[in-house]
């Protein structure tokens, strides 16, 4: 059984950033890069007038406007919400963090926007993947990790195994 240390985070809520840095949608461009830039955020919330979570922007997407041509042309009118993406991926802060772990990889993004309980549109937080890697590595060597699932011991070979050594395929004299 791998078991997960008494004082190792467990939930969303045990490693997320408070208060996040938030953009609006209708901020341009480049106040998205800005506070990207200030703040050393890959990616940020995006949220409306009300302030509901709308979508996330993200370096990567910033970087598509530059690669495209037509994009790029129009990077004076262009908004956080040209570029977004939306819908933003979402997680409560009372979630273990392995499901977290696990949309992370499974999208292909490397951050979620935590939201409130009570309320599913109003941010209360950011889990980036690089808090879960410190998590990780927080744990000293030997210490269990973060995994709920079991270790399973590899299969035993169906047949025997050769040797690289010849010497060791001789025959021993029998006594």
């Amino acid at each position: 059984m791998n078991v997960v240390a008494k004082d190792a985070p467990r939930l969303v809520g045990d490693l997320m950033a408070l208060e996040p840095i938030v953009v609006q949608a209708d901020a341009d461009l480049a106040a998205a890069a800005k506070l990207m830039e200030r703040h050393g955020f890959g990616g940020l919330p995006v949220v409306d007038a009300a302030g509901a979570l709308v979508g996330v922007i993200s370096e990567m997407d910033l970087l598509r406007a530059r690669a495209t041509e037509h994009l790029w042309a129009s990077w004076s009118g262009l908004r956080v919400k040209h570029l977004m993406t939306s819908p933003a991926l979402t997680i409560r802060r009372d979630e273990p963090i392995t499901i977290a772990a696990r949309k992370m990889e499974r999208h292909h993004v490397s951050r979620l926007v935590v939201v409130a309980e009570e309320d599913g549109t109003l941010p209360i937080g950011v889990l980036a993947a690089s808090d879960l890697v410190r998590a990780m590595a927080d744990q000293l060597p030997g210490e269990p990790r973060m995994s709920p699932e079991p270790a399973v011991p590899p299969p035993a070979p169906s047949r025997p195994v050769a040797s690289a050594d010849p010497a060791d395929d001789a025959e021993e004299p029998h006594a």
